[in-house]
């Protein structure tokens, strides 16, 4: 393979990775960040309770979270076939990379959440504040900090997830190093990919750090 094929392969490496990520990141949040919310203020202790109701969805969570990625990979796969119209190529990893993600970013969300102080929701409840208010202009905005380191973790979790795709026939640096650095035995192919991987992973969590300072309302 020429230097110019290589330098294309990788980029489209590159970008396959960026989308496959960034699209799966997007629906996980669509539906994880909700179920978090649902966790917190149903539970006992929470500010509307409805106790059955967290202990479903948390056991539901519990069992997503558990079956490992490429098993699950697998299981999904037929569901992209039936949505997407294949289950080869980048765009048909993305449904399994949500279904991944979604429960683990819900448990992300409902761990931020936990860590703000009882004090200023009971400050809300003692004005009168209502469910939705306490939300949207407690929880959320007191939380984004720790939403958006968590939110740092959840996207480079995603991408790790997505470097498995290459087993199944996905796109990406993943299957870059697979495919080409493992089972054709280019060695050079296999760690220009990793530490392509490497770079996008320190790149999305110092973007997340940053931005997290930044909305830290107690280091300014």
């Amino acid at each position: 393979m020429t230097l110019s094929a290589t330098v294309d392969m990788l980029k489209t490496g590159i970008w396959e990775s960026f989308y496959m990520t960034a699209l799966s990141s997007l629906f996980a949040y669509v539906i994880g960040l909700p179920l978090g919310v649902v966790l917190v203020v149903t539970d006992t202790d929470g500010i509307y309770p409805i106790p059955w109701l967290q202990k479903i969805l948390g056991v539901v969570i519990n069992l997503l979270r558990s079956v490992p990625f490429l098993i699950l990979l697998f299981i999904a796969l037929p569901l992209s076939k039936y949505v997407i119209g294949t289950r080869i190529g980048s765009p048909a990893i993305i449904i399994p990379l949500t279904i991944a993600a979604a429960p683990y970013i819900a448990r992300v969300v409902e761990s931020s959440f936990r860590e703000l102080d009882a004090g200023v929701i009971e400050a809300a409840q003692s004005m009168g504040a209502s469910t939705w208010q306490i939300i949207w202009k407690v929880l959320l905005p007191e939380s984004r900090p720790s939403l958006l380191l968590g939110a740092a973790l959840a996207i480079t979790t995603i991408l790790s997830y997505s470097a498995m795709a290459g087993f199944t026939g996905g796109g990406g640096l993943g299957a870059i190093a697979i495919n080409y650095g493992y089972y054709r035995y280019e060695p050079f192919l296999m760690w220009v990919s990793v530490i392509l991987l490497v770079v996008m992973v320190q790149v999305i969590q110092e973007i997340g750090t940053r931005w997290s300072k930044k909305s830290d309302k107690r280091i300014r």
